[in-house]
């Protein structure tokens, strides 16, 4: 093989795999993916591919999700130690306390969360379909888990439910510094500010659009009429917006928000496990990834 990227395409043939790959990962992995989604729509894609072997080229809780929704199938993870520190931010005892006290509550997980956490939870979100969903839940009460800035975002929308939230925090996104954008909109005024709601409430304060990865990519795409955008999430993204948009310019805050996780997916790790087998994804316990599965379920149900 001349290069790495014959020889995935080779062993991609041969062991009848896909690769999926976030849009946090690296270029040259993006490069070599069969399909590059945010969290949602890789979600929906592994139920609906029929390859036995997935390699997904994401952090943990991405390879898990797509185990629990495809248990017959082979999850392949690249980098094993790949991980969100969000996924982790969550104490049952505030699931259990906000049980205890409000009868009609719906406990609404991201899915950027493990399999534990998800089998607390009543069903999960991405950001591309929090508001959806939660718009449709019969329930009143609304104990959002673990992203606190995501859930007030969802609160602004939905102000007919009443919220109540877990402190949890994507580190890239809640440290992002509202001073550095207002520095890019200053050196550049006729940009517009696309931001994640996983930022903190001064970054959603300055934004021209708030929405997914997925969808701050479409709002480029489709708003031809601008050519500069400042963008308020992790910098991977910048692969597919330049895709989208090679005639405009993208700005990043100075302290460039960067998922280490991600970034140190690649090529050789695919090759590896596509060879190896390596890093497969296990079932998590029977009960508790039935529980977990029934939640992303009722996700894809209600996101219909």
């Amino acid at each position: 093989m001349n290069t790495k990227k014959e020889r995935i395409q080779q062993l991609k043939e041969e062991k009848n795999a896909v690769i999926l790959a976030h849009y946090y990962a690296p270029p040259e992995v993006q490069e070599v993916a069969d399909h590059i989604g945010d969290s949602f729509y890789l979600s929906k894609l592994a139920v609906q591919l029929t390859n036995p072997v997935l390699v997904f080229c994401g952090v943990s809780f991405m390879g898990e999700s797509a185990k629990l929704l495809n248990p017959e199938k082979t999850v392949l993870m690249p980098d094993a130690t790949a991980d969100c520190p969000m996924a982790h931010m969550v104490d049952k005892a505030v699931i259990d306390a906000a049980r205890e006290q409000y009868e009609d509550l719906a406990v609404v997980c991201y899915i950027n969360s493990t399999a534990q956490i998800k089998s607390w939870s009543d069903v999960c979100v991405t950001s591309a379909n929090a508001v959806k969903i939660v718009r449709n839940l019969p329930n009143k009460n609304i104990l959002f888990i673990p992203d606190r800035n995501l859930g007030h975002f969802v609160a602004e929308q939905v102000p007919e439910k009443h919220f109540l939230y877990n402190e949890g925090y994507c580190p890239r996104h809640e440290f992002m510094s509202a001073d550095e954008v207002r520095e890019l909109k200053e050196a550049h005024p006729q940009a517009q500010v696309l931001v994640h709601p996983e930022c903190n409430g001064q970054i959603l304060d300055l934004a021209d659009y708030i929405g997914s990865t997925s969808g701050i990519i479409n709002y480029a795409g489709e708003h031809t009429e601008c050519s500069e955008f400042i963008i308020g999430t992790v910098s991977g993204v910048v692969y597919k917006l330049s895709e989208k948009r090679p005639d405009a310019r993208f700005y990043f805050p100075k302290t460039r928000p960067s998922c280490p996780d991600m970034e140190q997916i690649t090529l050789d790790q695919v090759i590896h496990v596509l060879t190896t087998g390596e890093n497969e994804v296990a079932m998590p316990p029977e009960t508790l990834a039935q529980q977990a599965e029934q939640s992303l379920s009722n996700m894809l149900a209600l996101a219909k």
